[in-house]
């Protein structure tokens, strides 16, 4: 099924089911993600008119200071004014809230130290799916001029939608009812990549259009409706340069020499502890291979909202809404891998007393490995809602939503390896032991290290690449859905006291399917056949300039032989793909469907203390989750033997096997806020939070190690391990929490805040040791398997948040246009993630723990600092802006992977905004972000231990926008 197809189906589905229901995505009197939507609230939430980045300021200070928990707020009154140029971006300004870059831009969101799978996000009140298999969301998907609306609430009351301990991120579009106006907006923006001129095939200037149509009708006796359209297009290129190690690190012995044709000796926590290595052995850090990639990408994306409001009457408002948005991208990567790294050091290793290896001397074969890569991920998401107000004092909410992303990730990839003949037979300078090549390791000058090839060896020679040529084409599928639909009552009680009372309901399935990886693999190794596809499918020169010359530090290998992936898979095997395995079936592939049930009531508050006011609300939740999970496991042969001892065999078939687990959790919250003067507010906020495991470790294939020569007793003795692909059983992640804030309010355009939160929740994870009954031969089998599950150990997070906002009005004109906003975020956690090889190693079977060889690092996501600042300059038609972006150290969990330790350095960002309105309905725009062209470097298995550089340029942006 292709993908419009699959978009047909997918809408027609969903279309039936919002004419029938109805919704309430938020609290919106406060604009907060929760379940009750009175039509009054709605639209104090939309109240606030923005229209630059002052306007922008005062609606975040007062969105913040109206509503009833600790949140920050980003709106736009008017289409296409949201201050970013894309919505990561624009959250990452918020205090306490840090975005890892992917591809030079903000992808997944950290708040409060938190990584996004202790978060929850929202889309107009709903919870939003993604591709990754992980509870984040990609925030690329959604653009920011269809965006009205962005919200980060820290601390959580009882009608909020279950799933973020660290927070819930709510992205909002426009009412077109509320927004009262009529709107026809264009949009286009030129898109510059700062290293494009670096290729010898320059890509053409991307970009980006959008539309915006918003109006509204008065229909006669069927009352009033109004449309909102916004759709966007665009095309961009994204060149990227890469240094990489593999993701399995060892600890070496530093002791021993390593023969030319042996990789080093390795310990592990295990030796020590046996005492196989001895006690105060030195030992150094290294890995299996070490890369350089250039890469280019070429972007395609598309979006579609649209938004019906309709008021039949007076009391009744009718909202649907609908989104699409495809981002398909294909990237062409060209490597050079040093695929030995750990072999024929001999004495020459030099490391620091972490372990840190700073320089060395080895022999590696040399690969050249193309690779040709086309994803596209789709998102749909949309519902509709009714709210109606039954009486002057009850209201009734109604809602059904549904988010789909699907995702499908195509590699085909070639490896041409280094030979001691080349295509022609001739002997190849510099080759030893067969197909090896000397190089050396110098990693003691900055952050990047100097690899240096032995110049007997042209790496730049395509004829040197004659041998073990290897194809692999691979595709990864995940479907991710979640259908909601709820229920809310709300019945204002009186002017002080219990102001309002709620009730509610939700019921909600979500279900997640992928293919983990289709496989097929072809190896060459007739010698002409390699040489026809290397003289047809090499590239005439290295496909850039100054690869990696940006890079502080070391001395990069800066081209060497390239070819193309897809000419040399039609080369090999006649056709550019050969499609996926017949049998796509895989013990790897996740079938989940988690079905949740929730309840709540919640009581609003107003009274007076002497005369300090006080408001608020308390109340509690309850949450019943129930999860099916359906996977493959091996499928076994009984061989009886006639002495009557049995052999397991490994039929070679599938058999499909189910596992059902559920949690009950009760939630309880109170806030409080103190309005202690005019100016000055003072908030608490006590709540208890919960997170769930991602879908994709909650997979129920299960693979048997089994040895058919060997006979037993019973089955059971038999199997001798069994591998779990994830616990279905696996519960959620439970937190009390404890949020302090004061507020300062100066004036519209200034604010300082202060807030301190504490967060105490279950540590993580451990494996243990959990009997599995299985039916192998017509029989029950019980036996251990290994599996990760939620701990009972406590961990605390804990920091501070300051937030501050000025405008220099008392200077005399134009200074007075002047003003600063800035946010800074210190966080403590007592939490410990071990590396999985060389950090404390826990015996499942008999809990025994052995010392570590490295140090743990903290919880996923978490930096000790984070903060943002930006001037800005406004007076007039001119609207300057400044930004400065800056994240300390954090750990970076690989997704859908059990991988060791990888840590993301700090870095700082820096980006540009200004606009011109040339006329009431023109305006001009120049943006850039990445001005200081900051790299990525990441770290592993220690801080260090440099594993990854990424390097992408600064982008610029050129624009105009015209609104009739």
């Amino acid at each position: 099924m292709n993908k419009r197809q699959r978009s047909a189906r997918v809408v027609g589905s969903k279309v039936r089911y919002w004419l029938l229901m109805a919704a309430s995505p938020l609290l919106a009197h406060s604009g907060l993600a929760a379940e009750d939507q009175s039509t009054a609230s709605a639209s104090e939430l939309e109240e606030v008119v923005v229209t630059g980045i002052r306007a922008s300021i005062q609606s975040s200070i007062e969105s913040k200071r109206e509503a009833p928990v600790v949140s920050d707020v980003l709106s736009a009154d008017d289409i296409g004014d949201l201050p970013a140029l894309s919505i990561g971006e624009a959250i990452e300004t918020i205090a306490g809230a840090a975005t890892h870059r992917e591809k030079g831009g903000a992808s997944e969101i950290a708040v409060r130290g938190l990584g996004p799978f202790l978060g929850a996000t929202t889309f107009n009140g709903r919870e939003a799916t993604n591709g990754s298999g992980d509870r984040s969301v990609n925030f690329s998907m959604f653009p920011s001029e269809l965006i009205n609306t962005v919200a980060i609430y820290k601390s959580q009351q009882a009608n909020f939608v279950e799933g973020g301990v660290a927070g819930i991120i709510d992205m909002q579009t426009v009412r077109p009812l509320t927004f009262g106006r009529q709107r026809l907006q264009g949009e286009v923006r030129g898109i510059y990549q700062g290293y494009d001129d670096r290729l010898e095939d320059g890509n053409d200037l991307g970009w980006r259009g959008t539309l915006n149509y918003i109006d509204q009708f008065d229909i006669g006796s069927l009352g009033q409706i109004g449309v909102s359209i916004g759709v966007q297009r665009g095309q961009s290129n994204n060149p990227e340069e890469m240094y990489s190690a593999s993701s399995t690190w060892a600890a070496c012995r530093g002791d021993q020499p390593v023969a030319t044709t042996s990789n080093c000796a390795q310990v592990t926590p295990e030796s020590f502890a046996t005492g196989a290595t001895p006690p105060g052995t030195p030992y150094y850090l290294t890995t299996g291979s070490r890369a350089f990639t250039q890469f280019n990408e070429h972007d395609d994306r598309e979006a579609a909202f649209v938004a019906i409001e309709w008021q039949p009457v007076d009391d009744v408002v009718v909202n649907l809404d609908y989104q699409n948005s495809t981002y398909e991208f294909t990237e062409e990567r060209n490597t050079l891998n040093l695929s030995e790294t750990m072999r024929g050091y001999g004495s020459s290793a030099v490391f620091d007393d972490r372990g840190v290896l700073l320089s060395y001397s080895g022999n590696s074969t040399l690969e050249s490995t193309p690779l040709y890569r086309n994803q596209i991920e789709e998102y749909e998401g949309g519902g509709l809602n009714v709210a109606w107000d039954v009486t002057d004092r009850l209201n009734v909410a109604l809602d059904y939503g549904v988010s789909d992303t699907y995702r499908s990730r195509m590699d085909r990839e070639v490896r041409l390896r280094s030979n001691a003949t080349d295509i022609y037979g001739q002997p190849v300078a510099g080759v030893i032991n067969g197909q090896r090549v000397g190089y050396t390791f110098d990693a003691t000058s900055g952050y990047f290290p100097t690899i240096t090839i032995d110049p007997r060896f042209d790496v730049n020679d395509a004829d040197n690449f004659s041998a073990a040529a290897r194809l692999r084409r691979t595709e990864q599928v995940r479907n991710d859905e979640i259908e909601a639909g709820r229920l809310d009552f709300t019945l204002q009680m009186a002017d002080t006291g219990i102001t309002q009372l709620q009730v509610g309901s939700r019921l909600a399935e979500h279900k997640f399917y992928d293919i983990n990886q289709d496989r097929r693999e072809y190896n060459i190794t007739a010698a002409a056949d390699i040489a026809a596809a290397n003289l047809a499918c090499r590239n005439s020169r290295f496909p850039q300039d100054d690869f990696l010359s940006d890079v502080d530090g070391g001395q990069p290998i800066s081209s060497w032989a390239t070819f193309d992936a897809l000419c040399l898979f039609n080369s090999f095997l006649g056709t550019q793909d050969p499609g996926r395995t017949d049998d796509t079936r895989d013990i790897g592939n996740r079938d989940v469907t988690e079905e949740s049930k929730a309840a709540y009531v919640m009581a609003t508050f107003a009274t007076e203390v002497g005369a300090l006011p006080l408001s608020g609300n308390f109340g509690v939740r309850y949450v019943e989750t129930d999860v099916e999970s359906i996977g493959l496991r091996s499928a076994l042969d009984v061989v009886t033997n006639p002495d009557g001892s049995i052999r397991l065999v490994d039929s070679g078939e599938f058999q499909s096997q189910r596992f059902e687990s559920g949690t009950e959790k009760w939630l309880p919250s109170f806030n409080i806020a103190a309005d202690v003067s005019d100016r000055l507010k003072v908030r608490l906020g006590l709540f208890r939070a919960m997170s769930r495991p991602d879908p994709e470790d909650l997979g129920a294939g299960r693979t048997f190690d089994v040895d058919p020569t060997v006979s037993y007793a019973t089955v059971a003795e038999a199997i001798q391990n069994v591998t779990a692909t994830g616990n279905p059983a696996l519960e959620p992640l439970m937190s009390w929490n404890i949020d302090l804030s004061t507020e300062f309010y100066l004036n519209s355009d200034s604010l300082f805040s202060a807030g301190l939160f504490y967060k105490q929740f279950q540590g993580g994870f451990e494996n243990v040791v959990v009997n599995e009954t299985y039916v192998i031969g017509g029989q029950n089998v019980t036996v251990p398997v290994v599996l990760t599950q939620t701990s009972d150990d406590e961990s605390e997070i804990y920091g501070v948040e300051l937030t501050g906002a000025y405008r220099f009005s008392m200077l005399p004109a134009p200074f007075d246009g002047l003003g600063v906003k800035a946010s800074y975020s210190y966080a403590e956690s007592t939490f410990e993630t071990e590396d999985l090889r060389l950090g404390d190693q826990q015996d499942a079977f008999t809990g025994v723990i052995q010392p570590g060889l490295i140090d743990p690092v903290d919880i996923f996501g978490l930096s000790k600092h984070v903060a943002s600042g930006s001037v800005y300059y406004e007076i007039g038609p001119v609207s300057l802006q400044l930004i400065g972006k800056y994240r300390s150290s954090y750990f970076q969990q690989f997704v859908g992977a059990a991988a060791q330790n990888r840590v993301v350095r700090n870095a700082t960002v820096i980006d540009f905004r200004a606009s011109y309105r040339v006329t009431e309905s023109l305006s001009l725009s120049l943006e850039g972000s990445n001005l200081n062209n900051e790299a990525r470097v990441e770290d592993m298995p220690i801080p260090g231990s440099v594993r990854e550089v990424h390097v992408y340029g600064p982008r610029y942006y050129l624009g105009a926008r015209y609104r009739f």
